[in-house]
């Protein structure tokens, strides 16, 4: 062997490392996430320290576990495309089982086997992340293995808020006009008073979500409810939304509830419609009684919270015209005490009330003059001395139990053989302190006759008396806050515009439907006095 060849084997003899101990392969395990693993070699074991090794692999053992569970593809989230709004469908199967979304698009899809659609776009996507729309439990798939980590905890929250009874019972009070919430762009809102997106045409729709949702007993009832059971859907996807529009932790200030109206189109079989015009009194009776039916109520007193919010009782006295020869032809007719007059006692949900026909003619001075009433004068309706003459009959009206709740309906658009006409004439009311002692028999023995306006939904189209569907415009003012004064304000929300509002402007609109609410402590003389005028 030549010289040159010894020294080449003498330098690689003393490039190899030295013998070592052999060391199991949990010993490479990194110690952290992001940490890089140590080279074999580095790994130096000695008898005397064989104790300090398998605590050092136990910690190392540990650390990886946990490292597991809040993983790697965390990173990947963008809250700021999710959006639990829309109907949970899978985007390819458009099956509503066991759907997850995926929380790196937002889109939705079924199942995570090995054959679903979320282990397919986990694949071929690279989006690793996805949430149970059900239960909220977040996978890593295609690995699919359970994500515990508690910076996921505002996304569960935004899926399926929760409430207290502590929170619900400040959410009509002064404080909580105080506390503003803020989405991800830092925007400020109130939970409660944010926008609901207009899909195409169901504006009408929105303001009676509104109305009922800022009701308390029926919105405390909805947000403290958990149905997992046998509830209907209906009922199910409207309490969601309450939970939605009073959720605090929004992503964005804004709510779309074209999941509860793709269920309301499918249970009224099309007659509230995403895509045409519709009346909004129609739908809040539909509403109510659906609601009503759906929470477990009969036709007993109090049977839901429908009816226990909501419910009173009229008495309709009727009587059989007789034409009179001795009586005038411009006399209206009367009730005669001398014949029989019958009476009947109805529940009520809301009451109609009707307005005054606009005149007929005006001047060249009076042309833009807009007619108004008080809302005192149309609702002596229920005095049970005013009469009505329909079909031969004369009727009169006499409230005989008051709800919490009063829904006022004013009655403006009309139809006849040729068009749907419009009446234009402005109601002034009160936004506190208006009494109803007038139109109840025994008001003494009522556990309250002064009611505070809580909601107000107007209407707005083309100037004139024909209703005009196309250029419509539904809004609702809402009351946050109560008690009057500074500690009161009123915002009016039209789709997703949400602005403070002049308590004396709120007058001004041609009203549809209000919400009136009986003022807790009626025992003072002087809260009948209490009106705080617009």
């Amino acid at each position: 062997m030549s010289t040159k060849a010894k020294h080449s084997h003498a330098a690689d003899d003393s490039a190899r490392p030295s013998k070592r101990a052999r060391v199991s392969n949990t010993a490479h395990l990194p110690t952290a996430l992001g940490e890089p693993e140590e080279p074999s070699d580095a790994v130096a074991v000695s008898e005397d320290s064989e104790d300090d090794e398998e605590e050092d692999l136990a910690t190392r053992a540990r650390l990886v576990e946990s490292m597991k569970a809040s993983d790697l593809y965390l990173d990947t989230i963008n809250r700021a495309v999710l959006d639990f709004d829309f109907e949970k469908v899978c985007s390819v199967s458009l099956t509503n089982i066991n759907i997850y979304g995926c929380l790196v698009c937002g889109r939705y899809f079924q199942g995570r086997g090995r054959n679903s659609c979320a282990f397919a776009h986990a694949i071929h996507d690279d989006h690793h992340v996805f949430i149970n729309l059900e239960t909220t439990k977040v996978y890593v798939l295609p690995d699919g293995y359970l994500v515990a980590d508690p910076s996921l905890e505002d996304i569960a929250f935004v899926l399926s808020p929760t409430f207290t009874p502590t929170s619900t019972s400040m959410l009509s009070t002064p404080a909580h006009l105080q506390k503003p919430s803020y989405d991800l762009s830092n925007k400020a809102y109130i939970p409660g008073y944010i926008g609901l997106n207009n899909i195409k045409r169901n504006d009408y729709m929105n303001v009676v979500i509104h109305s009922l949702l800022h009701v308390p007993p029926l919105r405390d009832h909805l947000l403290l409810s958990s149905y997992r059971g046998k509830e209907s859907e209906l009922l199910r996807r409207f309490a969601g939304l309450s939970k939605k529009l009073w959720n605090p932790r929004l992503f964005k200030s804004q709510v779309s509830p074209h999941e509860f109206l793709q269920e309301v189109n499918r249970v009224s079989a099309g007659k509230f419609s995403l895509e045409k015009q519709g009346d909004p009194v129609e739908f809040l009776g539909w509403m109510l009684n659906h609601l009503h039916k759906d929470m477990g109520g009969t036709k007993k007193r109090n049977s839901s919270v429908i009816f226990s919010t909501f419910q009173g009782e009229v008495r309709m006295e009727t009587q059989q015209v007789l034409v009179r020869p001795d009586t005038g032809t411009n006399e209206k007719p009367r009730f005669d005490i001398d014949r029989e007059i019958k009476s009947t006692t109805s529940p009520f949900l809301f009451l109609a009330v009707d307005l005054p026909p606009p005149p007929l003619f005006q001047d060249s001075v009076e042309k833009n003059i807009i007619p108004q009433v008080s809302i005192q004068s149309v609702l002596a309706k229920y005095d049970g001395q005013k009469t009505q003459e329909s079909a031969g009959q004369l009727r009169r009206f006499k409230c005989q139990r008051l709800p919490p709740y009063i829904i006022l309906h004013f009655k403006r658009f009309t139809k006849n053989q040729f068009v749907e006409e419009k009446n234009p004439t402005i109601v002034n009311f009160p936004l506190r302190g208006l009494d109803f002692k007038d139109y109840l028999d025994a008001p003494a023995s009522h556990s309250g006759t002064v009611y505070d306006l809580i909601a107000n939904v107007t209407h707005e189209s083309a100037a004139g008396t024909t209703h005009d569907k196309e250029s419509t415009v539904w809004k609702v003012h809402l009351r946050a806050g109560a008690g009057g004064g500074e500690n009161e304000k009123w915002f009016q929300i039209q789709d997703l515009i949400v602005e403070e509002i002049r308590k004396e402007m709120i007058v001004l609109g041609e009203t549809i439907l209000q919400i009136w609410e009986r003022r807790a402590d009626t025992t003072s003389p002087m809260n009948g006095m209490d009106v705080d005028k617009p």
